[in-house]
């Protein structure tokens, strides 16, 4: 049994407190909308997926003890907090993807078919169905990635390398980049996963190799000072990471260190793959130059007082050095070829 970050009935949210693991498994209730506001800014959630859900699952809870007067009532105050909620982490796009299809989805509620508790119902259902959708999605990015991987290696024992924490602490389950290792261990295939310690944050060494253990997967944390010299002496397969946004051109924005690995992996020849599924894409953007990165306080970093700090939390990946490809739940495409293969999937959003 995978772990699990999100636990949900109507009426009522807990999340896993990823602050405390692996030390301490509790889970904390998310009440309203603030409540998961907080939970995203203070990273207890993490995972691009895992925000758009919570955040919109904690508007879910709030919704369901309150009263509205009309529809249109219900479609401003929702509008307000989707708005709020989009603030808590501003590169991930997952959660400005949700924001926008919901508050198109409100709109169509007010048409005078339904009543307002039903209108707030209905609403209701659609946050909840992104548990299940998110976990087949998931699913169908393992498959593909790790079908793509095979096809690559022959019968070499797979060795792979993962960047920062993509798996079922990340989403609703199953996980993205972690879930194409999943599906490489499912099938035997999983020789090693090597996983880095994303500092400053330490999401890997923490997050990861803790779900690593859980699934009894052969696993290896290595710090992440040490990617060049693993892919010289021991002949890894592939990178594969996940993405909080994936641009029009396939430029990729993922948690600080994700860069470098690309560049290290191209110079031996590794194939670098991301992990994106259709809720990540953001096709509004024609390259990285337009994603905002977010920067994190300096008291991550520090040890010693007085020293300046820059703490950005993401960088971007050029698309050409995405010589794997982008993985997603229709297949995997060339950065090249991204805007236009999932062009034809875009009313799966709605």
């Amino acid at each position: 049994m995978t772990l699990q970050s999100i636990k949900y009935e109507r009426g009522r949210l807990q999340i896993l407190d990823q602050l405390l693991l692996p030390d301490t498994t509790r889970y904390v209730d998310v009440k309203n909308s603030e409540d998961g506001w907080q939970a995203i800014k203070k990273m207890q959630v993490r995972g691009a997926p895992a925000i758009a859900i919570v955040g919109c699952l904690s508007l879910g809870v709030e919704l369901y003890d309150k009263t509205f007067m009309s529809v249109s009532d219900m479609q401003s105050f929702v509008t307000e907090k989707l708005n709020y909620l989009v603030t808590a982490r501003p590169t991930a796009v997952n959660m400005a993807d949700a924001a926008a299809r919901f508050m198109a989805f409100s709109k169509t509620l007010a048409d005078g078919s339904l009543s307002p508790g039903d209108a707030k119902i209905r609403l209701i259902e659609e946050f909840e169905s992104m548990l299940e959708k998110d976990i087949a999605t998931n699913k169908l990015i393992g498959k593909f990635g790790g079908e793509d991987i095979l096809s690559r290696s022959g019968s070499k024992p797979i060795q792979i390398l993962t960047h920062c924490n993509t798996g079922s602490l990340a989403t609703a389950g199953y996980g993205t980049a972690l879930g194409v290792i999943r599906y490489l261990h499912e099938q035997g295939k999983l020789d090693q996963a090597f996983c880095t310690e994303t500092r400053p944050y330490n999401q890997g060494s923490r997050l990861t190799a803790y779900e690593l253990v859980y699934e009894k997967m052969n696993a290896t944390l290595i710090c992440d000072s040490m990617a060049a010299l693993l892919m010289h002496q021991k002949n890894i397969s592939a990178v594969v990471v996940g993405a909080d946004r994936v641009v029009s051109n396939g430029d990729t924005a993922n948690k600080i260190g994700t860069y470098q690995l690309a560049i290290v992996a191209k110079h031996h020849g590794v194939p670098f793959y991301v992990a994106c599924p259709l809720t990540t894409y953001d096709g509004s953007k024609k390259s990285g130059e337009e994603i905002v990165i977010e920067e994190r306080p300096a008291k991550e970093m520090t040890t010693v007082k007085g020293i300046n700090c820059w703490n950005p939390a993401f960088d971007v990946t050029p698309a050409e050095l995405i010589t794997g490809g982008i993985i997603t739940e229709y297949g995997v495409f060339p950065p090249s070829k991204l805007k236009e293969e999932l062009a034809k999937y875009q009313n799966d959003k709605l």
